[in-house]
């Protein structure tokens, strides 16, 4: 049964009461970690032209700066494992120490190797963040309100992305690459202190009462979620990865103008998150606005082939700035669902698993991708995305969805 949105929600066990501001509150903390892990993991390669301009070969740099990466991707399940058996809080606060423990000492590291090592360190720690909060959003929200937090929830990477540009590469360039990764590591020691003192893990049934023991034995939903988002994550690593050169190299755009429009739907992305949880409220629906963002993504995506074969530039940019609102839509909906999906007992494992997939995928685009590229050109990059995501939209699983709770 749902509850009020304004209803102060019990603590099992305890008789204590949630309020509705502490409630948001808890969601602010949640955003707050997940700032400070996307400030790490994404901030670090903006750490490249101090690298290269050191004298360092750029693939050397490349590896480098993806080490954060390797680190959260290794251990993104092992969190959810951990937030599955003792609670979100702990992982929240606990990542974060990580990640500040490993920026502080990198801030005093004079070699690369042992940079590397700590960046790596610091990836374990990110990926404390990534999983965790979904519980705590799922536990206590109530289902009307639970797609719009979580849609909020999803913005601490576009928010971490735009600080990381701002502030890193400014570091990097007065004081060195080493200092620079001091950003990061104060605002995930200040993140840590924040969910130490305000998280407060929701309340779950005994583990001898809870049902279905293990959500994806017996049901292929969770992995057909799993799929979609995979799958709608290849148009928006593209449209993250490439916009930049694109509007650089084939439509003649300034670097610093071409950056200006990027971040300008960094901002709006975020938006669009919350705007799809908020939608999915309500209509009492994840799936169905899911499968209707998948086919927007395929008809932004196949327009923007279009365009940019034709070059019809004047409706091309336009189409960039739609097709990055709407390729990040899908993501705070897949998370609700899945969090909601397995349970309290299986919703950090699930979470692990949807990030884990993801982040692969991700990584696999700029490669793979770049080499199309550069045998074809962008238009068809665009239509090759649109064709994964168009396989997306029948595997989205809107006939099993079952009722909010």
């Amino acid at each position: 049964m749902a509850h009020s949105p304004s209803a102060a929600l019990p603590i099992a066990a305890s008789g204590r009461q949630i309020s509705p501001a502490h409630r948001w509150l808890m969601l602010a903390f949640g955003v707050f970690a997940q700032v400070s892990s996307a400030i790490f993991v994404h901030g670090v390669p903006f750490l490249l032209p101090a690298l290269t301009a050191g004298g360092m070969p750029l693939p050397t740099a490349g590896l480098l700066v993806a080490m954060p990466t390797v680190g959260l991707c290794c251990t993104l399940i092992a969190w959810g494992y951990l937030v599955d058996r003792v609670g979100e809080r702990i992982a929240l606060v606990a990542g974060p120490v990580i990640m500040c423990a490993a920026g502080a000492a990198a801030a005093f590291t004079t070699g690369y190797p042992a940079l590397a090592v700590l960046l790596f360190l610091g990836g374990i720690g990110a990926a404390s963040t990534n999983g965790a909060s979904g519980r705590v959003i799922v536990g206590w929200f109530p289902p009307d309100r639970r797609g719009l937090a979580m849609g909020i929830r999803q913005t601490g990477q576009p928010l971490g992305v735009g600080i990381a540009a701002m502030s890193v590469p400014l570091v990097a360039e007065r004081f060195g690459v080493a200092p620079a990764l001091s950003v990061p590591a104060l605002l995930a020691g200040l993140a840590a202190v924040c969910c130490l003192l305000g998280i407060i893990d929701p309340p779950r049934p005994p583990r001898a009462q809870a049902t279905g023991a293990n959500p994806y034995r017996g049901s292929r939903t969770l992995w057909r979620i799993h799929g979609v988002s995979i799958l709608l994550v290849v148009p928006q690593a593209t449209v993250w990865t490439f916009a930049l050169l694109w509007l650089h190299r084939d439509l003649g755009w300034s670097l610093a103008a071409a950056g200006a429009l990027v971040t300008g739907t960094q901002i709006l992305g975020a938006l669009g998150r919350i705007g799809a949880g908020a939608w999915s409220d309500r209509v009492g629906s994840r799936m169905g606005p899911l499968r209707q963002v998948a086919i927007a993504a395929v008809a932004t995506m196949a327009l923007l082939a279009l365009t940019s074969w034709t070059h019809w530039w004047w409706a091309a940019v336009p189409l960039l700035v739609v097709a990055s609102v709407v390729t990040v839509s899908d993501n705070g909906l897949a998370f609700t669902a899945i969090a909601e999906r397995a349970g309290p007992f299986w919703s950090g494992r699930g979470l692990g698993i949807q990030n884990t997939g993801q982040n692969l995928t991700i990584a696999a685009v700029p490669p793979v991708f770049g080499a199309l590229i550069t045998a074809t050109g962008f238009p068809a990059v665009y239509l090759a995305a649109a064709a994964l995501a168009a396989v997306a939209i029948p595997l989205v699983p809107v006939a099993s969805e079952k009722p909010l709770e």
